[in-house]
């Protein structure tokens, strides 16, 4: 499972943040499927992904 994965699946089985969580799933998706494409397509993951780093 991941990342994106989790967010969603804790928005649809926790009760109560499913209504007013409905744009953070929806774009939660639309990262996953953006994300899967990119890795089909190169082979690693997104440079937004890959170059992070913590700055705290």
């Amino acid at each position: 499972m991941d990342r994106y994965r989790l967010v969603v699946d804790v928005i649809d089985r926790v009760p109560g943040p499913a209504v007013r969580a409905a744009a953070v799933r929806q774009r939660t998706e639309d990262a996953r499927l953006r994300h899967h494409d990119w890795n089909r397509e190169h082979g690693v993951d997104l440079p937004e992904v890959a170059d992070w780093s913590w700055d705290g």
